[in-house]
């Protein structure tokens, strides 16, 4: 059983930075694909990024794409990086993980994700 703790969360102005973090306990880390999604207020859920758990492949959702980047360190961390924030942007993310050992590609659909965080507010003012 896999535990996710999202931080890092914020108040920022358009264009600025925030760094997510989503720390993972209770399971074999490295062997979980690991993915970020995003819920506005009366929007549904979307698939943000994600990175498979050998660290060598990502995707990122088109609204994203050139400003986000999805990492993983060594531990039980993976990161979200989000540059040149937008108002658009604004949302509760949410980190998930899957176990990727025995499937192929990433997986950018939440309902292949087995885990979720509880989430962390992003806002971004103009």
């Amino acid at each position: 059983q896999v535990q996710l703790v999202e931080s890092g969360g914020g108040l920022v102005q358009a264009g600025s930075s925030l760094r997510l973090s989503c720390a993972a306990s209770g399971g074999s880390f490295s062997a979980h694909d690991m993915g970020w999604f995003r819920q506005a207020p009366g929007q549904e859920r979307e698939f943000v990024a994600a990175i498979r758990w050998t660290g060598g492949t990502t995707a990122y959702a088109d609204s994203v794409k050139g400003r986000f980047t999805i990492s993983r360190d060594n531990g039980k961390t993976a990161y979200l990086q989000m540059n040149n924030l937008e108002r658009a942007d604004t949302a509760v993310y949410y980190c998930a993980a899957r176990r990727g050992v025995y499937t192929a590609g990433v997986a950018r659909s939440g309902t292949e994700y087995n885990y979720w965080g509880q989430g962390t507010q992003v806002t971004v003012s103009s």
